[in-house]
């Protein structure tokens, strides 16, 4: 293991790893701009370019560029997230697997990131936390987040560094060994925020954006079976509310992606701080002394 592991400098350090552009702004956008605001370095890693999406806002459907070079305005874009955020920004490179569609489902591109044996994947996630020296990494559980092929392999890519950085023997000329100390998934879409602002908007007589949502997580199934638990538990809450207008800034410098009058704006700023001014982590692994429930992802480091 490295020898710099308990030698931690003044800064603070912190990696969130994504599968596409726009990933960034709609999962811990918040967190990261208030920890770069207050002087640590934040750094997104992005897996892929984004190249297989879709013009998901339909004020961008004719957009030439959309239509030419989906890619290369996906990086405009992911730029402009990344000045509003704050934070650094590394592209890894691999190729957008897309979200296979259809019964039965087709095969995934040949070459895609989705489909790239784990050290081939993970090598160059792998090189960055060893150049970058990261204390804590975000990622997503092992369903993604939600279950795009691209999500499932950036989480099994974000573990397997969190796991090798620190081992000399592993991944050999990628750099010096670095131990991160902390891994968190990201809890972005947790039921229990979905529920507290869908029951501050019906308390107030308006209408939910997040019925729908709620509904399908709460219906049984043929057996009156409820859909299974969250498989990691809400362990940190990073009070962010600050920060949820410049979040929204990243969201829509997405602007294929992300549609301004969507689902991500159907509920005002002021009524997210009041009820609900937290992004949610769980904490997967620590290799520091630290107390659950935590409000500070660098909790044990500082």
């Amino acid at each position: 293991m490295s020898s710099e592991t308990n030698s931690l400098p003044g800064e603070l350090r912190l990696l969130a790893v994504h599968a596409h552009p726009d990933d960034e702004a709609s999962k811990g956008a918040a967190t990261m701009a208030s920890y770069a605001a207050q002087g640590a370095r934040v750094m997104v890693a992005t897996c892929t370019g984004g190249e297989r999406g879709d013009v998901l806002n339909p004020a961008a459907a004719d957009v030439p560029a959309a239509k030419r070079d989906l890619a290369g305005l996906r990086r405009t874009e992911m730029a402009a997230s990344q000045a509003a955020l704050g934070i650094e920004h590394r592209w890894l490179g691999f190729m957008d697997s897309g979200l296979p569609e259809g019964d039965p489902l087709p095969e995934l591109p040949a070459g895609c990131f989705a489909l790239r044996p784990l050290e081939t994947a993970a090598a160059p996630l792998v090189k960055l936390v060893r150049e970058f020296r990261p204390h804590v990494i975000i990622s997503y559980d092992e369903n993604g987040g939600y279950p795009h092929p691209d999500h499932i392999m950036a989480h099994k890519v974000a573990v397997e560094a969190f796991h090798a950085a620190g081992d000399a023997a592993k991944y050999p000329g990628t750099g010096a060994p670095w131990e991160p100390l902390k891994l968190y998934y990201d809890r972005g879409f947790n039921p229990e925020r979905f529920r507290a602002l869908h029951d501050a908007l019906t308390k107030a007589g308006l209408e939910s954006p997040y019925a729908e949502r709620l509904a399908a997580w709460l219906e049984a199934d043929s057996e009156g079976h409820q859909p299974p638990a969250p498989l990691h538990p809400t362990t940190t809450q990073i009070d962010c509310g600050e920060y949820f207008p410049v979040r929204d800034e990243a969201l829509k410098a997405h602007r294929t992606q992300v549609d301004p009058e969507g689902f991500f704006f159907a509920v005002s700023t002021d009524l997210q701080r009041q009820v609900w001014p937290w992004e949610d982590y769980s904490l997967i692994e620590s290799r520091v002394p630290s107390q659950v429930p935590e409000t500070d992802l660098f909790a044990g480091i500082r």
